[in-house]
């Protein structure tokens, strides 16, 4: 048994916990557990019983567990929780917006166990007149499914992109075949991934797809040809390998690429100037062949600048190149700061010294550390002799590391149900930078929760608000705001608002990033780091802000470190 099959199974006790009613400290144990297992990178069958524990997050009872699954493969333990609490009911924790107190009631009163169940007894009406519940709530429940269904046949782009670069590897080691690239929505960093197409190039197309079929991780052959062949890999994807000769590369790569809105949108435009395109290239009237063994060829052909993946979406990218004003983009070289990190001192797994050697090591120029307060549940958040006694530990590394990084001492603050936060203001004002954010209470009425949250951005204490939606992907979409009236006040104050890199939150979404943009509203890029690695979220949170058509002006991770502390000291 390997680390990410113990890591599952310790995230399915923790689920079946939370659901059967335990306290929150047991739950989190599992979780915690589960998470420093997956960052292990050593194999926990190597480790002895010492070691075991000495990973973070490990007890004594969580280690006999582990050391249970390595010699037996099965645990008593997760086999007695099942039998109290049917584990289908998992499946409804997936559902938008539905917690585990909600599944427990309809598991203890209505009897539903499965998601089958619970979408049959929305649509009987049997739902409403539960405690809590009512015709709305039961309403969202079938928006619910409805949602989880189309995402079933969608992966997070973090995943899609590992699994992509597994194959890319493969395909590389094909005989024949020149070059190959990762195309369609992926290459457009879409926040969702459904299947995988790649590009190559092969004098030698009939050969390169036969070894195809050869390589390990192929279950199913959907299509074979010598252009296009497509299979469904040991991972249930769809993946497709197209191919041209070396000189149509490039105008198939741009067609792969997609989307489809902005080939048709391509296609007219060329034809405007007497041009016939496609995956093989440009035909005249004439019928006189023009050749792209580059996706740039195809825009300068047309006498456009080159329009990037990210943007082609057919969101007005074509109108734009025409008229020569194409966003400078920001790009991953650009980001010097990361305003919104998190340590052992609350939910995360890594030290305050861990933290800041990783982000020396990254290049970055500015690090805040900004660990949850008290108010966020479930998360050992900081009160104020916890976070009094944090800034002296961050003192210390200012003095240790102060010609290397800029140090900020900060604080996720959560944003209370009447728009307050949860720290006195005497607390905060000590603070190098402050982050707000909601976590609780989403589903309050439009005008409710937009109140409470301009009311933070108000505050003259906050400086950025982290992922302003509250949106978890797949299985929330966040609050219903008014976002015009956010966008107003976080100009008008002068608060950045977040861009998550963490593909969970990607929020603000590349829509609304675009336009607080357009409204000239500050943007955060942070990766809400819970440990060393996860800085690495940082391309994911850059690939929204360049779907956002934003440019790294408008980024505050982009600007000079004198610039952002001068911002930070003229807002207090």
């Amino acid at each position: 048994m390997n680390n990410t099959e113990i890591a599952d199974i310790f995230d399915r006790i923790a689920n079946l916990l939370e659901i059967k009613g335990e306290i929150i400290y047991k739950i989190l144990a599992y979780r915690r557990a589960a998470e420093s297992i997956r960052i292990l990178s050593a194999d926990l069958s190597g480790l002895s019983e010492k070691e075991i524990l000495d990973v973070p997050g490990m007890g004594q009872a969580i280690a006999q567990k582990i050391q249970e699954l390595l010699v037996t493969g099965k645990l008593d333990f997760l086999q007695q929780l099942e039998n109290e609490v049917p584990p289908s009911l998992i499946e409804l924790l997936k559902v938008q917006d539905l917690g585990p107190k909600k599944v427990a009631l309809f598991w203890k009163q209505v009897g539903i166990t499965t998601l089958a169940e619970l979408e049959q007894a929305a649509r009987a009406d049997k739902l409403s007149s539960l405690p809590g519940m009512g015709s709305k709530s039961q309403a969202h429940i079938l928006a619910g499914i409805k949602t989880l269904k189309q995402e079933k046949k969608r992966l997070p782009i973090d995943k899609a992109l590992t699994i992509a670069e597994k194959w890319l590897e493969k395909l590389r080691g094909l005989k024949g075949l020149k070059q190959v690239e990762i195309a369609g929505s992926l290459r457009r960093w879409k926040p969702t991934i459904g299947d995988l197409d790649f590009v190559g190039s092969s004098d030698e197309p009939t050969a390169v797809m036969q070894d195809l079929l050869t390589l390990k991780g192929i279950q199913q052959v959907l299509s074979q040809g010598n252009n296009k062949t497509s299979v469904v890999t040991e991972d249930n994807l769809n993946l497709q390998l197209w191919l041209q000769p070396p000189k149509r590369f490039g105008s198939l790569l741009q067609f792969v690429t997609g989307s489809k809105e902005h080939n048709v949108r391509l296609r007219e435009f060329a034809l405007k100037q007497g041009l016939s395109l496609s995956e093989r290239g440009f035909v005249d009237q004439k019928l006189k062949e023009t050749l792209c063994p580059n996706d740039a060829d195809v825009y300068r052909i047309l006498g456009l600048p080159y329009i990037f993946p990210e943007m082609r979406e057919d969101r007005g990218e074509i109108q734009a190149a025409i008229e020569h004003r194409m966003p400078d983009l920001v790009s991953i070289e650009d980001i010097r700061a990361d305003l919104h990190v998190h340590t052992d001192w609350s939910d995360a797994h890594a030290s305050l010294e861990d933290m800041v050697q990783a982000a020396i090591n990254r290049g970055l120029k500015v690090l805040a550390i900004t660990d949850h307060s008290a108010a966020t549940n479930g998360v050992n958040g900081l009160n104020e002799n916890r976070l009094k006694e944090q800034a002296s530990e961050v003192q210390k590394l200012k003095e240790k590391y102060g010609q290397s990084i800029t140090l900020l001492h900060g604080i996720e603050a959560e944003i209370l149900e009447d728009g307050s936060l949860d720290l006195a203001e005497n607390a905060l004002a000590k603070l190098d930078i402050v982050v707000a954010s909601l976590h609780e209470h989403l589903y309050q009425p439009r005008d409710v929760i937009t109140a409470r949250l301009v009311k933070a951005i108000r505050n003259p204490l906050v400086d950025i608000i982290a992922h302003p939606g509250g949106r978890e992907l797949p299985r929330t979409n966040g609050a219903d705001l008014n976002w015009e009236e956010v966008f107003q006040a976080a100009k008008e104050y002068q608060v950045a608002l977040e861009i998550n890199s963490n593909p969970v939150h990607l929020d603000l979404d590349e829509v609304h990033a675009r336009s607080a943009g357009e409204f000239g509203v500050i943007i955060s890029i942070d990766t809400d780091s819970h440990a060393t690695h996860k800085f690495e979220n940082l391309k994911f949170g850059v690939s929204v802000a360049r779907r956002a058509w934003l440019n790294k002006q408008t980024v505050i991770n982009t600007w000079p470190t004198e610039k952002i502390t001068g911002w930070l000291k003229n807002r207090k």
